[in-house]
C-alpha cells in the first residue's frame, strides 16, 4: 500500500473529548502495543478484519458455501442457526460479507486515499472554525502507518486544519517522529512508570515512550497527557505520584486527562471472537477519581477527568 492509501478504522464526527473544540476523530488500524484494557482492539491490526454480530444473523448458511477456507460453520449451541468463525482458519478475505444481507458479517477497515479521507473530515470544517476545534487522528497508533498518516496531517495543514495526534508514544523512526513534531497538538498517553510493569499490561516497554515525550516537551509541543486508571494496573498511589513528579519536571504539559476505566469496548471483542481479559474488573470510585486528581494538582498540574 503506498503513502496516499491508509487503513481507517473508524470515523467520527463531533468529538469533545479530542483535543480543542468540535473535532472529527479519525481512528487509524494498526498498534504497536497490547493494553489489556484496549477499548478499540479493532484498531490493534493492521489489515481490514471481519467482524459478526451474532445477533444480526439469521442462519441462513450463504457465507458458509461461500468461505474459500472452511473457516465458518452453524453454531449447534444456536436456536437459530447462526454461526461461528474459526479465527484462526480466517484470512479475512471478505468473501463471506459478499453474501451476507443481514449486514451479521462486515469488515472493521476501510482503505482510504488522502484526498478521499480529506473530502470526509473538510465537511466538518465550520465547526472547527466555530469552536476552534479541528482533526484528530488516532487508532491504533496513527504513526504505525507512518506515510499515509504524515501526509494525510500535511493535507490538513496545508488547509488550514487544526492537527492533532492521539499516541502511545511508543515509536523508533525518524518518519514516525516527524508525526509527532508537525502536529498542532498532541495527546499522548501515560499508563505506568514502571518498566517491567508497563511491558507486562502493555506488551512493550516505557523507556522510548518516556524519552519520547521528554524530547517533544523540550520542543514546546502543546502536549494533553492522557493517564488511564485501569483497577489494579495503573491506578497505585506509587504510580500516580511517580506519573505526577514526572509530568512536573516538564514544561510544554497543558494538562493531564485522567480517562477512568471502562468496558465500552466489550462487543467489539464479541465481534472480533476475541476474550476480553479485565471482564472482572470493576471501574473505580468517583472518589478515587478525585483523589487521584488532588495528587497532580498538589505538584503543580492542571487536571481533568477525560474522555
Amino acid at each position: 500500500m503506498d503513502k496516499n492509501h491508509g487503513l481507517v478504522s473508524q470515523i467520527v464526527h463531533g468529538s469533545f473529548v479530542d483535543g480543542y473544540g468540535i473535532r472529527t476523530t479519525v481512528f487509524l488500524k494498526g498498534c504497536p502495543l497490547r493494553c489489556l484494557w484496549c477499548c478499540n482492539p479493532e484498531t490493534q491490526q493492521g489489515y481490514p478484519e471481519i467482524s459478526f454480530t451474532y445477533s444480526k444473523c439469521n442462519g441462513c448458511g450463504n457465507c458458509i458455501q461461500q468461505c474459500p477456507v472452511n473457516a465458518i460453520k452453524i453454531d449447534p449451541s444456536s436456536e437459530t442457526g447462526a454461526i461461528l468463525i474459526d479465527r484462526d482458519r480466517c484470512t479475512n478475505c471478505g468473501e463471506c460479507i459478499n453474501k451476507c444481507f443481514t449486514g451479521a458479517l462486515e469488515f472493521f477497515g476501510r482503505y482510504y486515499s488522502v484526498d478521499e479521507l480529506f473530502e470526509v473530515i473538510i465537511k466538518d470544517r465550520q465547526f472547527y472554525q466555530s469552536s476552534g476545534g479541528g482533526v484528530t487522528i488516532g487508532g491504533g497508533e496513527p504513526t504505525f502507518q507512518p506515510s499515509f498518516t504524515l501526509a494525510f496531517l500535511k493535507k490538513c495543514r496545508d488547509n488550514y486544519v487544526h492537527t492533532a495526534i492521539d499516541t502511545c508514544g511508543y515509536t523508533y523512526t525518524d518518519e514516525a517522529m516527524d508525526i509527532l513534531k508537525q502536529a498542532d497538538l498532541l495527546l499522548y498517553d501515560l499508563k505506568n512508570m514502571d518498566r517491567e510493569q508497563h511491558h507486562n499490561i502493555t506488551g512493550g516497554g516505557n523507556e522510548i515512550i518516556l524519552s519520547n515525550l521528554q524530547m517533544l516537551d523540550s520542543l514546546g509541543k502543546e502536549i494533553i497527557v492522557r493517564i488511564p486508571l485501569i483497577p489494579e494496573h495503573t491506578d497505585s498511589q506509587e504510580n500516580i505520584e511517580r506519573t505526577a513528579e514526572f509530568l512536573s519536571g516538564l514544561k510544554s504539559i497543558i494538562r493531564v486527562d485522567i480517562i477512568m476505566f471502562h468496558k465500552g469496548g466489550v462487543i467489539k471483542y464479541e465481534k472480533l471472537g476475541k476474550p476480553y481479559r479485565l471482564d472482572n474488573l470493576q471501574p473505580l470510585s468517583d472518589q478515587r477519581g478525585d483523589e487521584v486528581k488532588q495528587i497532580f494538582r498538589r505538584h503543580g498540574i492542571t487536571v481533568q477527568l477525560g474522555g
